[in-house]
C-alpha cells in the first residue's frame, strides 16, 4: 500500500540497512509487543482510550494475519526480523523544516496504599465524579465541566478538590502515603499501589477536571530554583520533598486534576496504553493519535540520559505505537514507556531529546469491495 500522507512531515524511503542499530536490535521483543496490538484490531476493549486514525489499520490487519503464520511460539530475533522486513517498508519521518523526531518518556508510578484512611495513609486517589461531564470520557481534551441550572459550568479545580469539594461522594479508591505520587501518578495517567497486605492495586487514568494542564517545571525554572537544563522529574520531585508546604503550594498552581479507576490487570503488567492493551517497557510508544494509527512499529534512533544525566546512551529499538498523550503532537513526536518505578520514572524524567523517527508502513493491504471509493 502506498504511504501515508502526514501533515507537517514528508516520508521518505529508506533501506532497512541504512537504520543504525536495526541489525542488532532484538526484533522478537517487537515481534511480541506486536502481537498484543494485533489482538486489539480485531474486537472492541472495554479499556480502550481515545481511538487513533484507521489510516494503516487494513494494511497492519495483514501483517498481522502473517504475523499469526508464525504460529504460537516466540520467533527468534532473526525470523522476527524477517518478518517486519517482509511485511513493513520503512519511511523515515521528516517533519516540515527538516528537523528530528523529538522524544520524551513516561512511566507507571509505583507507590504504596491502603483502601482505608489512617494517619499514614491519608492522600485520596478519586474515581471519576457522577457530575463531570466530559464530551470524550477517555480523551483529555474537548468541553469539560458540571452543569447548574443548566448551564455548563467549569468543574472544581486542584486547590478546591484537595480542599474538600469531592468529600462524602464516597469517591476514593484508595489512600496513599504521599501526596508527591498522587501528583506523578496524574502527570502519568496510571500507577501501582501496593497494598499492607501484598496486593497490588493498578489504576489508570478516567478523566480530567477540564482545567489547564500547567508544568511546575517550568514554574520551577521561570523563577531561577532549577537551572533549564538541570530540569527532570527528580528536582521537581527533590524541591517538593524538601519543602512539603512549598511544594504543596507549587503542585496547587496547576489547576488540572486527574481521577482514576482500578483495572483487573496481574501486578507484571504494564500501564494499560490507549490502544487497550498492557505497554511493554522500552517497545511501547504514545503517539499523536490524530496522524498514527495504534499498532504501527516506529523504529526509534535516539542518544539518550538512560544510566545518568548527562549520558548519552544509543537507543536503537523498534517500538510499537499503543498509546497517546495530550501532549504528544506532531508526526515525529512520540513518548517512550520506560516501566514501572521510581528508577524507571529517574530516566523517564531525563529525556527531552531528538532522534529519528522511523514509520514502517505495511506493504499490503485488502482490496477494496466492489463499488468501495477508491
Amino acid at each position: 500500500m502506498p504511504p501515508p500522507a502526514l501533515a507537517g512531515a514528508r516520508l521518505d524511503p529508506v533501506a532497512y540497512g541504512a537504520l543504525r542499530g536495526w541489525a542488532e536490535d532484538d526484533a522478537a521483543a517487537a515481534f511480541v509487543t506486536f502481537l498484543k496490538s494485533c489482538a486489539a484490531l480485531g474486537r472492541v476493549l472495554p479499556e480502550a482510550g481515545p481511538r487513533s486514525v484507521p489510516t494503516l489499520k487494513a494494511g497492519l490487519a495483514q501483517a498481522c494475519a502473517a504475523a499469526r503464520r508464525l504460529g504460537p511460539a516466540t520467533p527468534s530475533p532473526a525470523l522476527a526480523r524477517l518478518f517486519f522486513e517482509a511485511n513493513f517498508r520503512p519511511f523515515r519521518v521528516v517533519p516540515d523544516g527538516g528537523a528530528q523526531g523529538f522524544y520524551t518518556g513516561y512511566y507507571e508510578v509505583e507507590t504504596e496504599g491502603a483502601l482505608t484512611p489512617s494517619e499514614v495513609f491519608s492522600v485520596p486517589v478519586h474515581a471519576r465524579p457522577p457530575d463531570l461531564v466530559m464530551e470524550s470520557p477517555t480523551a483529555n481534551s474537548g468541553p469539560v465541566g458540571r452543569r447548574v441550572d443548566g448551564r455548563l459550568v467549569p468543574y472544581f479545580d486542584r486547590a478546591a478538590i484537595e480542599d474538600g469539594a469531592l468529600a462524602g461522594q464516597r469517591l476514593e479508591i484508595v489512600f496513599l502515603k504521599d501526596p508527591v505520587d498522587l501528583f506523578f501518578m496524574q502527570i502519568q495517567g496510571s500507577g501501582r499501589v501496593r497494598l499492607p497486605d501484598g496486593r497490588v492495586l493498578k489504576l489508570n487514568y478516567d478523566g480530567f477536571n477540564g482545567h489547564r494542564y500547567l508544568p511546575v517545571g517550568r514554574l520551577l525554572i521561570e523563577r531561577g530554583i532549577v537551572p533549564r537544563d538541570e530540569m527532570s522529574m527528580d528536582r521537581i520531585r527533590a524541591f517538593m520533598e524538601a519543602d512539603p508546604e512549598a511544594g504543596r503550594a507549587l503542585r496547587r498552581e496547576n489547576p488540572s486534576y486527574v481521577f482514576f479507576k482500578a483495572l483487573d490487570l496481574p501486578p507484571e503488567a504494564g500501564a494499560m496504553g490507549a490502544q487497550g492493551v498492557p505497554l511493554t517497557a522500552g517497545r511501547s510508544i504514545a503517539v499523536d493519535r490524530h496522524l498514527h494509527s495504534y499498532g504501527s512499529p516506529v523504529f526509534v534512533e535516539a542518544d539518550l540520559p538512560l544510566s545518568a544525566p548527562g549520558s548519552a546512551e544509543p537507543f536503537r529499538h523498534l517500538t510499537i505505537a499503543q498509546d497517546t498523550g495530550s501532549a504528544i503532537r506532531g508526526p515525529a513526536r512520540a513518548d517512550l514507556y520506560l516501566g514501572a518505578g521510581r528508577e524507571a520514572g529517574s530516566r523517564a524524567g531525563r529525556i527531552r531529546h531528538p532522534g529519528g523517527f522511523t514509520l514502517l508502513v505495511p506493504r499490503l493491504a485488502p482490496p477494496p469491495a466492489a463499488g468501495a471509493p477508491r
